[in-house]
């Protein structure tokens, strides 16, 4: 008889451990596995708080989240959200993969709100004869596509009957909103939806409520796609495309036997081929800051990985290739926390993107694409950075050549 503690025997010295993150972590298996082990590799996308930090667990991750910021000791695999996948392969291998999933149905269990890289992760441990357990959760949403996993495929699995975690409302103020706005302006009627996540997107997909015909090609999407859909602006003959979802408990509810999502592992939503090929594509996504030579940096303060490329770089170039596609940076101009303009002349951080077609603020758009890079950096001082620092970055731009 399989049990836990016999899975966990088998594994080798310090095994690495891929467990599902976002907010479909399943911590009751995570809690069982931490108290079990004496050290090992906890690799995880967009880890929450409450993650074990202890002595002896090693936290690894491409794209950090907020229970792995500042961790010490920390191993940050700099990757494309689509490509991340191949560290399966290359440079993580996984000894245990660890789930949280919907009932079986028909023999298949389904991961439900996260699909992302957890299929690469089980065949790669499949193929180095690790093992898949997985807790069972009612609570979570049945999903299709990729979401469907074989029951024969998992070892082990451990009941559980917890709500799935609900992120906090993000509040959307007066200057997202005019963000929102002047992004949902661009939309035209038909486009594909991208947005990534916080107050701006938020803000970007509420305007579109009037829109007719709109398709949905994403890495992740939360309540805002959900409204669009209820309000009639998708296009029922296209499915909802995604690879990961968190949001309401209204979202679960609607999510859960769904056949208009169809959830995708990231190397489908995420090849920038395949995001080119959906008509109009439209990415919005934010950052950090934007200097005036148009490069995004959406990773890092102060040198800190805060969290990574994501998906930020592949839709940026699928929209770049798309029939009437766009790629957006939206973000406000000044940095309310740090005291600071996020529109600078030069970015002190590796760079998280570039060559987009807008970067939007709310004290306007400033065009990019297509245009020489003069045209470029002046459009940045005078339609989207703040009153207050355009003189000193018009003399920036004078020693940068701009």
């Amino acid at each position: 008889m399989t049990t836990l503690p016999s899975v966990l025997a088998a594994l080798p010295p310090d095994p690495r451990v891929v467990v599902a993150g976002n907010f479909a972590t399943p911590w009751r298996l995570l809690g069982e596995i931490d108290a079990a082990l004496a050290s090992y590799r906890l690799w995880m996308l967009n880890a929450q708080p409450g993650i074990p930090t202890r002595e002896g667990v090693t936290l690894e991750t491409p794209f950090v989240g907020a229970g792995m910021r500042k961790q010490p000791g920390l191993r940050y695999f700099p990757a494309r959200l689509s490509v991340v996948p191949r560290l399966f392969e290359v440079s993580c291998p996984p000894d245990l993969v660890v789930l949280h999933v919907a009932p079986p149905r028909d023999g298949m269990v389904s991961l439900g709100t996260e699909v992302n890289v957890l299929p690469a992760a089980i065949e790669q441990v499949r193929r180095r004869g690790g093992a898949v357990i997985a807790q069972v959760n009612p609570q979570m949403p049945y999903t299709y596509g990729d979401a469907l996993v074989p029951r024969s495929e998992i070892d082990l699995l451990v009941e559980d009957d917890t709500p799935l975690p609900v992120p906090p409302v993000v509040e959307v103020g007066e200057s997202a909103a005019r963000i929102g706005d002047l992004v949902a302006r661009r939309v035209q009627d038909g486009a594909t939806l991208q947005a990534g996540i916080g107050a701006i997107p938020d803000a970007a997909l509420a305007g579109l409520r009037d829109r007719r015909g709109l398709g949905v090609w994403t890495e992740m999407f939360s309540d805002r796609v959900l409204e669009l859909e209820l309000l009639g602006a998708l296009d029922v003959e296209r499915p909802i495309v995604s690879s990961f979802v968190f949001g309401s408990a209204e979202l679960y509810a609607w999510l859960d036997g769904n056949e208009r999502v169809i959830m995708r592992r990231t190397e489908v939503t995420n090849t920038p081929a395949r995001i080119a090929a959906n008509p109009q594509m439209t990415s919005i996504n934010s950052a950090l800051q934007v200097d005036l030579f148009g490069q995004a940096n959406a990773s890092r303060i102060r040198a800190r990985i805060h969290s990574g490329f994501g998906g930020q770089t592949d839709f940026i170039v699928g929209a770049l290739h798309s029939a009437g596609g766009q790629a957006m940076i939206a973000l406000r101009s000044w940095h309310p926390k740090a005291q600071v303009s996020t529109i600078v002349p030069l970015v002190d951080e590796p760079v998280t993107s570039f060559q987009m077609h807008a970067v939007i603020t709310e004290n306007g758009a400033a065009e990019m694409f297509g245009h020489d890079e003069r045209s470029q950096a002046r459009h940045l001082i005078e339609h989207a950075a703040h009153p207050d620092v355009r003189e000193e970055l018009w003399e920036e731009a004078h020693h940068l050549g701009l």
